[in-house]
Parts: C-alpha cells; structure tokens; sequence
C-alpha cells in the first residue's frame, strides 16, 4: 500500500497548485473545458487523466459532466455540449452520432483505446467447461436452465442496453425460457458477475472489456454467429422494427469534440488527438486502482507519475514543461 500513500499525498499536494501558476503562455488561455462523464471505469479514469493535464499543463477549467452514451449524444445534439465525449463506443451509438458527424455538429478526432475494446455476452468459463454446448447462443437456447434461466442486461442509458434489447427480441430470449433482467447499474451489473463466478453459479449477460471484471473473472465470449453490419447497424437504435441476430464487432472508441470547440481551442484539441491508451495498459490502470481502492484522482496521479513517456507525448511543449516540474 506503500504506492497508495505517496500517491494519496501527491494528490493532496498537487490539487493545491494554481493551474495558471507557471510561466504565462498560450496554454494559460484554455478557458472552460467540459467533458462528459460516461459512467464506466475505464471512462472515468480517462476523464480524470485529462482534466489533471489539461488544468495543470493548459490552464483549463475543466469540468466532468455525467452522463451516458445516449443522454451526451443528444445533450451535444441539443445544446452544443459537452465539448468532449471520450470513451465513446461507437457500436452503441446509433445513428445519431452518424448524423452528428455528417451535419458537422461533432467530429472525430481518435481512438482513445488501442487497438479498441470488446464486447458481447459472456458465461463463466468453468460454466463453458462443463457445458461446452454454451459457447454458441444456440446451445443457451436449447439449455437456459443451465445459465440460470436469466439474461443480466445493462443500464438504462446505455448503448449496450439497446443493442441487447433488440438482440432479446430477435432471438426470443423469453419464448426460450430466458428472462431479461435489467440492472439499475454498472456496479449491480459487475456485482452479479463477481458473485455468481465467486459461489460458482451460472451467470449469462452482456459485459464490454477494457474492465476490472474481465480482467479478473474468467470468462467466455458466447458467439452469436458472425458479425454482419446490415443486421448490427439497425440494432443500435431503439425497438428497430424486425431486428435481425449479429454478433458484436469489434469496437472503435473514440474522442469526439464538437466543431465550435475545435476551431476555438485546437491546442486542447490537439492534446485530445494525441491521447491514447493501449487497451492492455487500461486494463492494469483499472486493476491497480481495485487492488489499492484508489479513487479515480489516485489513478490519475500513479499514472502521471509512473507513465511520464506517455503522456509527455500527448502534450504541447509548454505543458509538457509545466508538468514535468509539478510532477518530478
């Protein structure tokens, strides 16, 4: 826990510095930032490294507005913020986004995981190895009493939760005996994961990994088929008519700011382009904060303070310095 306390002590310290104390220069003139919130882990670790950066390098007033993959996406289409959504898995979301692009409100600058994320609906893998017929959906299908009879959905909000809606209905998961149970959150979510490998009972469900949960439960992909995009693309909008069985692709996510806040900040835009994580070194970030209970600004710091090659990279030079002296 030796990591913890100087990281605990770090935090302490550094929240106390004015963000436009070093030397004047044009990263002072960040003004307000707003980035939306998506409400899973690796999101949140993100969110809080950025708003760490920005306001200790860029001299940004930085705020994290909660929120979900569906509610940013209208908020951005309504009222013209956040300016930033990161994490944003683009397979959940929908056509709006598409047309956001196309209309010119929101524009794409990366992919925030390398080489992406994944998602799909998952057993425990000793539930695969006594029941290997349930690695194929069919074979659920034909058995739902050894999954449990219960498929865990995700949150309101979510894109996922769309997805999987439609997906319930075009394979008849309540026809076959299997019901849907909607989780109120992403932690009853990961919980009835955690609990059911833990006392070694079935559980079937959707879950999306870089995630502490994957990373620390053994568990296998069910296949739903192959991938096919005519049948995926209309899944991701709400009650589709006549929805049609696709497995998950895999899955961009992206940093998108709207277009107003790139012209008026492409410093702040730039540093957004440039940040990416590799997917496996999320997945120890998530892991790390776990095993030590840190809080997302604790992960911030570690990460700060342990990965300075990274994030060296994804900052301008004024920044870069300003940073490098409130940290070494």
């Amino acid at each position: 826990m030796r990591k913890l306390t100087l990281t605990s002590t770090a935090l302490v310290a550094l929240s106390f510095i004015p963000a436009t104390a070093n030397a004047a220069d044009d990263t002072a003139q960040c003004g307000d930032v707003s980035i939306a919130q998506l409400g899973w882990a690796a999101a949140e670790v993100t969110t809080n490294i950025a708003k760490f950066l920005l306001e200790q390098g860029y001299g940004c007033d930085v705020s994290l507005v909660q929120s979900d993959t569906i509610p940013a996406i209208t908020s951005v289409a309504e009222n013209g913020e956040p300016d930033v959504v990161t994490n944003l898995w683009l397979n959940s979301a929908g056509d709006a986004y598409a047309k956001l692009e196309e209309g010119g409100t929101i524009k794409t600058l990366t992919s925030v995981l390398d080489p992406g994320g994944v998602e799909g609906w998952w057993i425990p893998t000793s539930l695969a190895t006594e029941h290997p017929e349930l690695k194929t959906i069919e074979g659920v299908l034909a058995h739902p009493e050894w999954v449990g009879g219960q498929f865990n959905n995700c949150p309101d909000g979510w894109g996922c939760r769309v997805v999987s809606d439609n997906l319930a209905r075009a394979l008849d998961l309540k026809g076959h005996g299997i019901e849907v149970f909607n989780h109120g959150s992403g932690e009853t979510l990961a919980s009835s994961m955690g609990a059911a490998v833990t006392d070694g009972k079935p559980w079937f469900g959707y879950y999306w990994g870089p995630t502490v949960p994957l990373g620390k439960y053994d568990m296998t992909r069910v296949s739903l088929g192959e991938y096919d995009k005519a049948k995926f693309d209309p899944l991701q909008n709400p009650d589709t008519p006549d929805p049609k069985v696709s497995d998950f692709p895999a899955a961009p996510i992206l940093t998108a700011v709207t277009t107003d806040f790139a012209k008026s900040n492409p410093a702040v835009t730039q540093f957004f382009t440039n940040m990416t994580f590799k997917t496996a070194d999320m997945s120890a970030l998530l892991a790390w904060k776990e095993q030590n209970n840190a809080s997302n600004q604790e992960v911030a710091v570690y990460f700060l303070t342990s990965s300075p090659d990274t994030w060296s990279a994804w900052v301008n030079d004024g920044a870069r310095e300003k940073l490098s002296a409130l940290i070494d």
